[in-house]
């Protein structure tokens, strides 16, 4: 049985955890709103602009389509791009991503497709190099910027669309949670380069639009721009999804460690009752003796 000072120690411990999980649980629920306010303002922008990229691609032929919307005629390549954080202390938000692109990977692997990763953020990499080794080509690191945002995004996507022109690979899947509340976020996939065309988008194809110049012409310009409004966005979610599940988590922990101390005061409490009884009994039975 541990000692009265040890107790005592132990919950001086428990509490100064419980104080700094408090704290982080605060603060995390601060930069959530905001956060999360980004991330819903720029959802609007990015569906609609993959209903202009879908009504374009329904006008523009096989032959003359761009590269990032036709692709390279094989899909033998493909590359996850994976978005984890940098920091931890957020539940199993990063492990529930990496399960995402691990069972992404090993479904393209059973179809005998070649796959190699290209990783954002700190937190992934570990497990995937553990699970895929030799199969990370790429890696960003964002751990030096204290909010990722639309200059991160451009540099990513510029580097992915660099990768795809020198047939690195032939498709790219984006690997991303999907913020739903500071409870639930939502791990998905998606098919980023070549753009999907209007069927798997859902997007309607009979829009009668004139655009001007031409289509190909806005599409030369416009897929770079949709390629990095996908990874901006899921940038946007992987930081509000961040402090969603890291306010969840330490809500939780500050939870468990008031039960811990609660359960340690009562051992304590026993344990000094046992030790005064004990006294007085000594006390008790030395008086008698004499």
């Amino acid at each position: 049985m541990a000692s009265l000072k040890e107790l005592k120690d132990r919950i001086g411990s428990v509490k100064s955890t419980q104080k700094i999980t408090k704290a982080k649980q605060m603060v995390a629920a601060a930069k959530l709103r905001r956060a999360q306010a980004a991330a819903e303002a720029a959802r609007p922008y990015s569906e609609r602009l993959t209903d202009v990229m879908a009504s374009l691609a329904s006008k523009v032929s096989g032959d003359s389509a761009p590269k990032l919307l036709a692709g390279t005629g094989s899909d033998k390549r493909h590359m996850l791009v994976v978005v984890n954080t940098d920091k931890g202390l957020c539940g199993g938000l990063n492990a529930n991503i990496v399960r995402a692109a691990s069972a992404k990977a090993r479904e393209l692997q059973a179809a005998g497709k070649d796959v190699s990763f290209y990783l954002v953020g700190k937190k992934g990499r570990a497990p995937i190099k553990r699970n895929f080794e030799g199969q990370v080509d790429q890696q960003f690191d964002t751990s030096q910027v204290r909010n990722p945002g639309f200059e991160e995004a451009e540099a990513i996507a510029d580097e992915l669309i660099t990768l795809f022109e020198e047939n690195k690979f032939d498709v790219a899947h984006l690997v991303y949670p999907i913020f739903k509340s500071a409870l639930v976020q939502e791990p998905t996939v998606q098919q980023l380069i070549p753009v999907p065309p209007p069927a798997e988008t859902g997007a309607a194809s009979g829009a009668m639009v004139e655009y001007e110049p031409g289509e190909e012409e806005i599409l030369e310009e416009l897929l770079p721009r949709y390629v990095k409004t996908q990874i901006f966005g899921a940038l946007l979610e992987i930081a509000a999804s961040e402090q969603g599940a890291s306010m969840t988590a330490m809500d939780n922990a500050t939870r468990n460690a008031g039960d811990l101390i609660n359960k340690l005061t009562i051992q304590y409490n026993r344990s000094r009752q046992a030790a005064i009884t004990t006294e007085l009994i000594e006390i008790i039975a030395g008086a008698e003796a004499l």
